[in-house]
């Protein structure tokens, strides 16, 4: 992180700490973040998927990630032989930024089978789900769908359901 710090910073990023992580802005808008995972450290942007990847450096984070795209590191030399490439990754993103460029909407969610019923027989259910965000709902369904057994759907729904009615994400308090 104190070899990635400079090469942000000096690009004329904000640094704020974020999410418990160092985090990089540009004129108040999200550029990138450091993760630090314990085999690696990971250089996440946030509008990752738009941007041109000629040194091939881009990852993303799993396939559940939609925009995010992130650079991995396992070692300083890694992160000053890749300077120059990283800066240039950098400039990309902000630029992006500058001109207002977003990411297109999330495709439309297609909810687990079991998820679906339950909410079509349960209106109140169904009315918090609905006051959830987008990313809240999709949350709930992949945990939900991530199950192999319908009944093991079926019972994720059940431990769940009261914190869907009263409208709070998986991890609200």
């Amino acid at each position: 992180m104190t070899a990635l710090r400079p090469i942000l910073v000096g690009a004329g990023l904000t640094e704020a700490v974020k999410w418990g992580k160092p985090c990089y802005s540009h004129d108040g808008a999200n550029v990138a973040i450091m993760q630090p995972m314990s085999q690696f450290l990971a250089l996440m942007f946030f509008k990752g998927m738009l941007l041109a990847d000629p040194d091939q450096l881009l990852e993303s984070q799993g396939p559940n990630s939609r925009s995010a795209r992130r650079v991995r590191f396992t070692s300083v030399d890694e992160i000053t032989d890749r300077a120059a490439a990283i800066a240039s990754y950098i400039a990309a993103a902000v630029a992006l930024e500058a001109a207002g460029v977003e990411v297109g909407p999330a495709p439309e969610v297609e909810l687990v089978p079991e998820l679906a019923e339950r909410l079509a027989a349960d209106a109140t259910l169904a009315a918090g789900f609905d006051s959830l965000t987008p990313g809240r709902q999709r949350e709930y369904n992949l945990h939900v769908g991530g199950a192999k057994q319908s009944s093991t759907r079926h019972t994720r729904i059940d431990r769940l359901a009261d914190r869907i009615r009263s409208g709070k994400g998986m991890r609200d308090r």
